[in-house]
């Protein structure tokens, strides 16, 4: 297992998709910081043209509080998007540049080449998600943002990576669809109908039962008229990790690799 992980990293690294990611991050701490900058003053922000000269902003105050519920609505959405293409790229690039067969060739066990997949990714999404949360305590520091406090330093945090977490689970499917579809679409495909569908699911008022649609709920995305998650809610997502991660192996394990 040590070894899987160890080539699955050494991917990973040499890869530019990494550092992709971090600069899609890096974007959403910037634009949040860029929101903060607008509304802390509306008039300065159109003198310097950031914002039209009829356009108004109704938001929350610009404080550290909004700062941290930015970050964790941005990553329920955003996540799902790169975490979702960064799994495609683990599982699916095995098969678009034929390496697959090479692969499974190995005496490693096919089980313990998908579980290093995952290993590798989880650990990619949470990285990030620190990496974004560090970043923001930079950019709000840098703009003197009121209402700092070490409770909400430590709440905001807890609701950025609980995001994480529950993001990470919900695309372990995307892994099956890469896999089962043995290239990128498939993977990509089932991205884009989960967000979508999340999107609709939760305008229709069902999103606190449908996976997808929690962490968007959980951050405050809906606004707080929205129904929450409850421990349904939670169960699903992780149902959905924990299912899709059990599909995946057991396809590749039984799946037969010609090519």
């Amino acid at each position: 297992m040590r070894a899987a992980v160890a080539v699955e990293a050494l991917k990973m690294r040499r890869s530019r998709l990494p550092w992709l990611t971090v600069l899609a991050f890096s974007v959403v701490a910037l634009v949040g910081g860029l929101f903060m900058f607008i509304l802390a003053d509306q008039q300065r922000a159109r003198a310097m043209g950031l914002l039209g000269a009829k356009a108004s902003l109704v938001a929350n105050e610009a404080d550290w509080a909004a700062y941290f519920g930015f970050l964790a609505q941005a990553n329920a959405v955003g996540g799902m998007v790169v975490f979702g293409l960064a799994v495609t790229w683990l599982f699916g690039r095995e098969f678009s540049q034929g390496t697959a067969k090479d692969l499974l060739a190995l005496p490693t066990g096919r089980g313990v080449i998908v579980s290093a997949k995952f290993v590798v990714g989880a650990v990619w999404f949470l990285v990030l998600g620190g990496y974004v949360y560090l970043l923001g305590l930079a950019i709000g520091a840098a703009l003197g943002l009121p209402g700092w406090s070490g409770v909400l330093a430590v709440a905001g945090l807890g609701k950025l990576m609980t995001t994480s977490v529950m993001t990470t689970l919900l695309v372990a499917p995307v892994a099956l669809a890469a896999s089962a579809g043995r290239g990128y679409l498939p993977g990509v495909g089932f991205m884009i109908a989960a967000v979508f569908l999340a999107q609709i699911v939760a305008a229709l008022g069902y999103g606190h039962v449908f996976p997808w649609s929690v962490p968007a709920l959980f951050s405050g995305l809906a606004g707080p008229e929205r129904e929450q998650p409850g421990v349904l809610g939670y169960a699903l997502v992780l149902l959905v990790g924990v299912g899709g991660a059990w599909a995946t192996a057991s396809w590749w394990t039984r799946a037969d690799q010609d090519r």
